[in-house]
Parts: C-alpha cells; sequence; structure tokens
C-alpha cells in the first residue's frame, strides 16, 4: 500500500497485524505436542481432539503447516457482523467490537479461510463495516472546530 511520505515513519498494517497476533484464539490440533516455553510464555500441551488456547502467531504457524484447525472467535461469525452492521448503519455511534477485530480477522480469513464459515460473506461483512466506519469519522472530522483543536505542535 503506498502511503504518503509523512505517514510511513507511523505503524504499517502488517505490523498491527503482527502485533494482533499477540491474541489467544482457539486450535483443535492435530499433532501432539508437549508444553513449550516462548518468551511471550508457555503453551501447550496439544492433544488432539482436544481445544487449546494459543496465540494466533503460532496457530498461524500451525495451520499453515496442517498441523490444526483455528476456531473462529465468537465474534467472527455473519450473525453477529450483520448484527454490529446494522447498528452502526442505523446508530450515530460506533457499535462495539472487539479490539484488533480487524486485524484478527484478516489473518485467520487469510490463513484459515477454510476453517470458516462462509469467509467470502464474513469478507463482505468486514469491509461493510470498515466503509461504514470510516464514513462516519470523516463526518465527525468535518464537524471539529478548528478552536478547540488549537494546542501548538499537535
Amino acid at each position: 500500500m503506498a502511503l504518503p511520505q509523512s505517514l510511513r515513519i507511523s505503524v504499517i498494517p502488517p505490523e498491527l497485524e503482527l502485533i494482533a497476533s499477540e491474541q489467544l484464539v482457539e486450535i483443535v490440533p492435530l499433532i501432539s505436542m508437549e508444553k513449550t516455553a516462548f518468551i511471550s510464555g508457555a503453551y501447550g500441551p496439544l492433544r488432539p481432539p482436544n481445544k487449546s488456547k494459543i496465540p494466533l502467531w503460532m496457530a498461524v504457524n500451525l495451520k499453515m503447516k496442517k498441523k490444526c484447525h483455528i476456531i473462529a472467535p465468537d465474534w467472527l461469525n455473519t450473525e453477529f457482523l450483520q448484527e454490529r452492521l446494522i447498528q452502526e448503519t442505523s446508530q450515530p455511534a460506533f457499535s462495539s467490537l472487539p479490539f484488533r477485530f480487524a486485524e484478527i480477522a484478516k489473518v485467520i480469513l487469510d490463513v484459515a479461510s477454510d476453517d470458516l464459515e462462509n469467509p467470502d460473506k464474513l469478507r463482505s461483512l468486514l469491509k461493510d463495516l470498515r466503509e461504514v466506519r470510516q464514513a462516519k469519522s470523516r463526518d465527525g472530522l468535518k464537524t471539529l472546530d478548528h478552536s478547540e483543536l488549537s494546542a501548538s505542535h499537535l
């Protein structure tokens, strides 16, 4: 993605995905693995078919090696996202969504779309949510009074 020069020193989308990858997700392992220690913590043991909670980065790694199935978070389903989209379009306030929902959804959809129900519909709903939220943000910026932002070097 081409960004203006002024924004190139800030956090870029892949970095946000990396940060979001610390979130714990549930998996169904296809292999057995003893408890393993990493810098971020110890995870495991993994015993199929028992579910386990591990960081998203580890789940992605195992999924790419075909060693697990990722279970979608509770909010990553069409009913929940459709409900939030209706709230976004019918109310002036932003609807409540999990922190880093867009980044987590993108990572899971990119790597484990075969583990999700109706991934194309999920992508469409997430895109619609993003567009509605961007429109709300733009409209909100238009209503700002410049006198309220008169701090030097802001």
